[in-house]
């Protein structure tokens, strides 16, 4: 059953499966979200429990990895980790420009220690 999650269909049936959890919710929070004032309190509640949880995904990644980035030493993952926010604050918060930024960084890092 694994080898199947490998191949083209299984790519495409998890995708499936991961859009029909996912889309629905985004769909409803648009639709109930699109009269709030971006300054009301349930909005910054939301904003701020999004940021957390980025947060967390990020020091998971750093602190915890799975897969291949277990591979990678942790002062390489923490030192691309830093590199991206200063290059966020460089490229005048572009977060894409910080993301690709960063993971340069964390791949070449990781030649370079290896």
């Amino acid at each position: 059953m694994s080898d199947y999650l490998t191949t083209f269909h299984g790519t495409l049936i998890l995708l499936l499966v991961a859009a029909l959890a996912h889309e629905p919710f985004r769909w409803l929070g648009l639709y109930f979200g699109r009269s709030l004032p971006a300054d009301s309190e349930l909005f910054i509640w939301v904003r701020a429990v999004a940021t957390a949880l980025v947060a967390a995904l990020v020091m998971r990644l750093i602190f915890f990895p799975a897969g291949e980035l277990a591979h990678v030493s942790q002062a390489v993952r923490i030192a691309s980790s830093l590199a991206g926010v200063a290059i966020y604050f460089a490229a005048k918060r572009n977060l894409a420009v910080a993301v690709i930024g960063s993971a340069l960084v964390l791949i070449a890092a990781n030649l370079i220690v290896k």
